[in-house]
C-alpha cells in the first residue's frame, strides 16, 4: 500500500492527466501513417511509449527544479519540496519510465529503437534549458512534437513531411500555451533569474509572442489538412481549433491572469482531444462508406 501511495503521489506531481496534450496528436499521426487503423499492438505500444516518455520527463523536471520549487509559492507544496516523496524514489521512477519507453520503442521497429535515446535526451534535457535560454518554451514544444513524429516513424519506419508539419504545429501550440502559463511565475522568475520570455520581455510582450506562436500553430494544422487525404471533418476541427485559440487569448490579459489555468488546461485539453476526434471521425466515415 505504501508503494501505491507513492506512485499516486508521483502521478499527481507530474500531472498525469496532462498526457491529454500530446497523446491525441500521436493518435492523429497513427491514423495518417496507416491510412486508417493499424494493429492494436502498434497502437498500444505507441500510447505506452508516449505515456512512459512524458512521465519520465515530468518527474525528471521536478527533480531538476527542486530548489526552484521550494522557493515558489505556487509549487512549494508539491511532493518533493514537502518531503512526501524522496529524491531516491523519484529518480528510480524516472529510470524505470525511461527504460520502459526504450523497451516499447524496441518493439516497434529498428528506427524507433535507434532514435529512442535521442528522444530521451531532448525530453529530459528540456529541464535544464530555462537556465541558459529564454526560449525554453519552444524546446518544450520540440519535446511534445516528438509524439506525432515518433508515432509516424513507429508505423512507417521512416520520416515524411506530414508528421513534421503536424509536429511543428504541436511545437508552436505548446510554446504558446507554456508562455501563457509561465506568466503567472513572472515575479519569482525575475527574483530567481529563471529565464523565460515573460521574465525577459515582460508580460504584455510575452502574450504577443504567444499569440504569434498560436497563429503559426493554426497555419501548421491547416497545412496538415492540405498535405493529407483528410476531408472536411478534419478541416472543421482545425477551424474550431483556431476559434479555441482565440478564446484562450481572450481569457488572459496583462491586467488579469486569474484565468490562466482555464486557458492552459481546459482549452488546450479540448483542442487536442477535439482535433483528434475530428480526424478519427474522418477515417471512420471513410471506412463506413
Amino acid at each position: 500500500m505504501k508503494l501505491v501511495r507513492k506512485i499516486a503521489l508521483v502521478l499527481e506531481m507530474i500531472k498525469f492527466e496532462h498526457s491529454v496534450f500530446a497523446l491525441p496528436f500521436a493518435l492523429i499521426s497513427i491514423l495518417l501513417a496507416a491510412h486508417g487503423i493499424p494493429s492494436l499492438r502498434i497502437i498500444v505500444l505507441i500510447v505506452l511509449a508516449c505515456v512512459f516518455a512524458r512521465s519520465a520527463a515530468m518527474a525528471f523536471n521536478r527533480i531538476v527544479d527542486l530548489d526552484y520549487d521550494r522557493q515558489n509559492p505556487r509549487t512549494r507544496t508539491r511532493a518533493l519540496p514537502t518531503g512526501k516523496l524522496s529524491l531516491t524514489f523519484t529518480c528510480g521512477f524516472v529510470a524505470i519510465m525511461a527504460l520502459l519507453f526504450i523497451f516499447c520503442a524496441s518493439q516497434l521497429n529498428r528506427l524507433t529503437f535507434a532514435l529512442s535515446p535521442v528522444a530521451l535526451i531532448i525530453i529530459l534535457g528540456y529541464s535544464y534549458t530555462k537556465r541558459v535560454t529564454i526560449y525554453s518554451h519552444f524546446i518544450l514544444g520540440l519535446a511534445l512534437s516528438l509524439a506525432p513524429i515518433g508515432a509516424w516513424v513507429a508505423v512507417r519506419g521512416a520520416f515524411a513531411v506530414p508528421p513534421l508539419v503536424l509536429g511543428l504545429g504541436v511545437l508552436l501550440w505548446t510554446a504558446g500555451f507554456d508562455i501563457l502559463y509561465s506568466c503567472q511565475d513572472y515575479d519569482i522568475d525575475v527574483k530567481l533569474s529563471i529565464l523565460s520570455i515573460p521574465q525577459r520581455l515582460g508580460i504584455p510582450a510575452a502574450l504577443r509572442v504567444a499569440r504569434l506562436a498560436h497563429a503559426g500553430a493554426f497555419c501548421s494544422f491547416l497545412m496538415v489538412y492540405f498535405l493529407s487525404t483528410l476531408s472536411w471533418f478534419f478541416l472543421f476541427g482545425v477551424l474550431v481549433t483556431g476559434g479555441l485559440l482565440l478564446y484562450e487569448h481572450h481569457l488572459v490579459s496583462p491586467r488579469d491572469l486569474s484565468r490562466i489555468n482555464t486557458a492552459f488546461f481546459t482549452v488546450n485539453g479540448l483542442i487536442s482531444v477535439f482535433l483528434f476526434a475530428c480526424g478519427a471521425l474522418d477515417f471512420l466515415v471513410r471506412f463506413a462508406s
